[in-house]
């Protein structure tokens, strides 16, 4: 991998954590959501990531891998090249909701109860914490490999 691989697996990584950060914002928006289009309320939304292999379908792969050049080292040829990471599905929580007595509410059901998402704005906000605290990591690591970019060009003058 290349200093400029290093800024594609960061990148990933932005865009993941930044989709990540989406979901938890729509979570606490719809916090009190007792309709949605299909007259449930609504459901905790999850992010899951998976490794991509990035490295293998880069632009750059593909083209060195056409003109059988070889991708990595001798010690790297039995090893998958690092990839990033990307949302690979955002998934509903399969918990129950949340029954409140509010007999006034449109939506309550013919004993008064009415089904609120089960969404604790604790939880979501401990999420939107490690998003944050992960896109600033990436974001630290693409500022380092600017750097090992900008002293490899002093060099060369």
């Amino acid at each position: 991998m290349n200093l400029f691989g290093v800024l594609e697996v960061s990148g990933s990584a932005l865009k993941a954590e930044r989709i990540r950060a989406e979901v938890v914002a729509a979570n606490m928006a719809n916090a009190e959501t007792t309709r949605t289009a299909d007259g449930t309320p609504y459901r905790r939304q999850h992010v899951v990531f998976g490794s991509s292999a990035e490295a293998g379908d880069s632009f750059q792969n593909q083209l060195l891998s056409a003109n059988g050049l070889a991708l990595r080292g001798p010690s790297y040829a039995n090893q998958p090249p690092p990839g990033g990471v990307e949302v690979t599905a955002v998934v509903a929580d399969k918990a129950t909701t949340l029954r409140r007595y509010d007999p006034q509410h449109p939506d309550a059901d013919k004993d008064g109860y009415v089904a609120y998402p089960d969404i604790n704005p604790l939880t979501e906000m401990a999420d939107l914490m490690g998003a944050t605290r992960a896109y600033g990591l990436n974001s630290s690591a693409i500022q380092a490999t600017k750097s090992m970019i900008a002293a490899s060009l002093d060099i060369l003058k």
